[in-house]
């Protein structure tokens, strides 16, 4: 059984090293970004734990369809839908209190995906855009100037990460972040969360504001005033809410971003590894599961994205489709996974008349 579990890997490696090559000699291999580790070799396969920019055939795509169709069969009954939506909280609530700061690691990787979390980048990104718009730079945001005292006010670059859970993303920024002009809003609606990240050692109020927030409650309110936001960091989260949900949420937020401001956004894609793993009887709507502990999960699709994103008003910068192929060393199992990687921007103000 393993040398034929074997041979399936090595046989799918050769694959995707086919369909690279007829995209090389055609200069059709994707951008830059999403890293730049290529399998060329099929006996490679095992040297590393991913590889970079795999290119699926026809086939794949229908067999995983296929696949996603079949665990979608059988839809969990109505009666025990809503409650995965109303008891969100509790549920993430019990998923920190079972793993503390345990199961997620450090997100290391945004700065190189996600440059425009850095003042300066950022900053010179604006620029840029409104110098190709033929604009004049956003004047001073009277919002922010006229509102009373709030965290993060004599800051000049804000960046709100929202559902940041115990802080994977949290502390790679605040210790990037330090003495710069920036200041760092994270909030998640799991209260056992938010505190774990203020128990964190690496926790600094004069440049982090953790607080306890349910973006999907529109009467919530923020400790900011609308338009104060440079940067919107959404990593894996929107995907937990209820599709239906998603819409408003995006539109709500985009209120809160400057004129300029990035919206950055990774999620999970349609047909990745973990969609086509559930079982039946974890299905409660269209791409949409629950997992084994009630925590939720929706796979994304680049279109879908790009009409999220637009339709609160929002250009595109970047909508990557970010297909790599996961391998587990010691039990030789290729998997295939599927990322969407976003950054969408909030249109600078037009030129004064």
């Amino acid at each position: 059984m393993p040398k034929q579990r074997s041979f399936s890997v090595l046989k799918q490696a050769s694959a995707f090293i086919r369909c690279y090559m007829r995209l090389k000699s055609t200069n059709a291999r994707p951008a830059a970004p999403l890293g730049s580790r290529i399998l060329t070799n099929p006996n490679d396969i095992f040297k590393h734990n991913m590889w970079d920019h795999v290119q699926w055939t026809e086939e794949d795509q229908e067999a995983a369809r296929q696949r996603a169709e079949e665990n979608s069969s059988i839809r969990l009954p109505l009666t025990e839908r809503g409650k995965f939506s109303t008891d969100a909280c509790q549920y993430w609530d019990q998923f920190y209190e079972v793993h503390q700061d345990k199961f997620f690691k450090d997100r290391r990787w945004l700065f190189l995906e996600f440059p425009e979390l850095l003042p300066s980048s950022a900053d010179e990104k604006r620029t840029n855009s409104c110098q190709n718009h033929q604009e004049a730079a956003p004047e001073p945001n009277e919002t922010v100037t006229k509102t009373s005292s709030f965290p993060g006010q004599r800051a000049s670059f804000r960046i709100l990460e929202i559902g940041c859970g115990v802080g994977n993303s949290v502390f790679p920024i605040v210790n990037t972040i330090k003495n710069t002009d920036s200041f760092l809003y994270c909030c998640d609606f799991s209260p056992r969360a938010i505190q774990l990240v203020k128990d964190h050692p690496d926790y600094d109020d004069s440049v982090c504001h953790a607080f306890v927030h349910d973006i999907c409650e529109e009467a919530a309110s923020f400790p900011f005033p609308p338009q104060s936001l440079d940067v919107i960091l959404a990593v894996f989260v929107l995907s937990s809410i209820h599709p239906q949900r998603i819409q408003r949420v995006v539109n709500r937020l985009s209120t809160y971003l400057k004129h300029g401001g990035v919206f950055l956004f990774r999620d999970y894609g349609r047909y990745d590894f973990s969609q086509l793993r559930f079982k039946k009887g974890q299905y409660l709507s269209d791409n949409f599961y629950t997992r084994g502990d009630g925590t939720c999960v929706y796979f994304f699709t680049k279109e879908e994205v790009h009409d999220l994103f637009s339709k609160a008003g929002l250009e595109e910068i970047q909508n990557l489709e970010d297909k790599r192929l996961q391998v587990n060393r010691g039990k030789k199992v290729a998997m295939r996974r599927v990322w969407m990687q976003s950054k969408y921007r909030k249109p600078p103000l037009p030129s004064p008349s």
